[in-house]
């Protein structure tokens, strides 16, 4: 089969289920109260979550197929940075005003431009690439170009799908959220490797932008309750009114102060990986995506526990003692590579650092997403999520430092800097420390705007 055609099925495969999904609803009801996680349980999120697997899948494929066009044209490691930098520059910048827009415009128009935007930028690059005329630049320029887009389309996706359950399930909404992302990260690049392989190169494109055009239709025909919007100025304006709700409050300073240090300081162990692959433990590439790998499905696996499960009582002390732990595993992970030289203990440490790092990351995100009104929740969310976008900034301090006291005890300084900015606020900040007595009358709560699943 064709790329084309592959294509035309995903298209025929959306269109199917747009036109017969509700036929099969009420059928369906039973077993999804008794099987699927709480979130899963709602059909608009359920749509929702089925078009972002779609949409993310798209996005693991293209990074993939961008990152091999690029060593391929011009073999040089320097434009994989390049390439990783003009991604990730957008959102550190865009971010804000992605936000702004997020609450000044309609959540779900604004997500089906950007899907579509992004779309048709990878459809140009791989037409770019199947006519054989594709040059360094238009990849780069692609690459910035679509990082844009995405500082639109995050803040707007984290603003919108709260309004699609009740809020007793965020947690696992958001847990179910971060499914996605921790198991395409694992899958997808391999199917982009085989399309490239089997296929070539712009197959993978094609099948990338037809995952976010995926996600563009499937957000067309949901019906999204009426949200009210909260922005009231300019655009300047709006962004200084959410950079001063955050810094009032000192429980939304504290969990986005986290997610900052969890980026920039707890995660530059991933960018330093081959350093302790190649010359620590001395196991090569395929020793570097174990590691990875490894901590990679401790994260699935929490996130997949906390998808099923939907809350934990007491958040609070469970952020702070997930915090601790992360960056003390990161310390351990780091001495252990040093002076004890074992793979296998260096794998087990991984693992639980994965499962410690998505225990307590869906927690904070969960909590900000109970706690924001919904007036501000783009322009918070737009600023959270700007803090993952520095991860590449941290990976650049970590290394000017292993330059100075070498690369384990930069990751370990690291780690323990996670470890100190948490433990701070638990000993100063009554509100963060009783922040699961704040969250439980809300998560016992129904949402306003959102009816129980029966009623769609």
């Amino acid at each position: 089969m064709t790329f084309i055609g592959l294509v035309i099925l995903a298209f025929g495969v959306v269109f199917m289920a747009v036109a017969i999904g509700p036929a099969f609803r009420r059928r369906r009801r039973g077993f999804a109260k008794s099987f699927l996680p709480p979130a899963l349980q709602y059909p608009k999120y359920r749509a929702y979550w089925l078009g972002m697997l779609a949409a993310v899948s798209g996005y693991q494929m293209f990074r993939v197929g961008q990152l091999w066009l690029i060593y391929l044209i011009t073999d040089s490691p320097w434009f994989l940075g390049y390439a990783g930098v003009a991604n990730a520059l957008p959102g550190m910048f865009f971010n804000l005003f992605g936000g702004v827009f997020a609450d000044k415009l309609d959540k779900r128009l604004l997500i089906i431009c950007t899907q579509a935007t992004t779309a048709g930028l990878i459809f140009l690059l791989a037409i770019l690439t199947l006519l054989d005329v594709v040059q360094p630049w238009h990849i780069l320029a692609i690459a910035f170009l679509a990082g844009a887009v995405e500082a639109f389309d995050t803040p707007a996706r984290q603003a919108i799908y709260p309004h699609l359950i009740d809020r007793k399930v965020m947690m696992s909404a958001v847990a179910m959220n971060s499914v996605i992302w921790q198991g395409t990260r694992i899958i997808a690049p391999a199917i982009a490797g085989f399309i490239i392989d089997f296929i070539n190169t712009e197959a993978a494109f094609f099948i990338a932008g037809a995952g976010f055009l995926t996600m563009s239709v499937v957000m067309f025909f949901l019906r999204v309750p009426p949200i009210p919007r909260g922005s009231r100025g300019n655009a300047a304006q709006d962004m200084l009114e959410g950079l001063r709700f955050i810094k009032r409050n000192s429980i939304f300073s504290f969990l986005i102060s986290m997610t900052f240090f969890n980026s920039f300081f707890g995660m530059a162990y991933i960018m330093l990986m081959p350093v302790f692959a190649v010359d620590i433990l001395d196991v090569g590439a395929r020793g570097q995506g174990l590691m990875l790998g490894v901590g990679g499905i401790g994260a699935l696996l929490t996130t997949i526990w906390f998808g099923a499960r939907g809350k934990v009582v007491n958040k609070g002390a469970f952020i702070i003692g997930g915090a601790v732990a992360f960056g003390l595993l990161v310390a351990a992970f780091a001495m252990a590579a040093q002076f004890i030289g074992s793979l296998y203990v260096v794998m087990a440490i991984l693992f639980v650092m994965g499962a410690c790092n998505s225990g307590y990351m869906i927690s904070i995100q969960s909590s900000l997403q109970m706690l924001v009104p919904d007036r501000m929740r783009g322009r918070v969310m737009g600023f959270y999520g700007m803090t993952w976008s520095i991860m590449p900034l941290g990976g650049m301090q970590a290394g000017a430092l292993a330059s100075i006291i070498t690369t384990p005890f930069a990751i370990a300084v690291g780690g323990l800097a996670v470890s100190a900015f948490a433990i701070g606020p638990a000993l100063l900040n009554r509100g963060v420390r009783n922040l699961g007595s704040q969250l439980q009358p809300l998560e016992s709560a129904e949402a306003e705007v959102v009816p129980a699943p029966a009623d769609d």
